[in-house]
């Protein structure tokens, strides 16, 4: 049963890990100001759908085997 979580957990994580790539690099230069002009925000909305669903699929999957365990 533990072996099957952690896949799950394995699979989640390198699935969801492209948020990372998809990030926009920073410019620092290292002389710490905080004025100038800020890059755009990097748009996230087209993975938060993939976010919603795995959250759903992993809480149902948790609170199924939770209340199997206690009947």
């Amino acid at each position: 049963m533990k072996s099957n979580l952690l896949k799950i957990y394995i699979f989640s994580f390198l699935f969801l890990s492209d948020f990372v790539m998809f990030a926009q690099p920073g410019t620092d230069d290292g002389s710490g100001g905080l004025e100038g002009d800020d890059p755009p925000p990097a748009p996230i909305n087209t993975k938060l759908i993939w976010l919603a669903v795995f959250g759903i699929a992993f809480a149902f999957y948790h609170f199924r085997n939770r209340t199997n365990k206690t009947a």
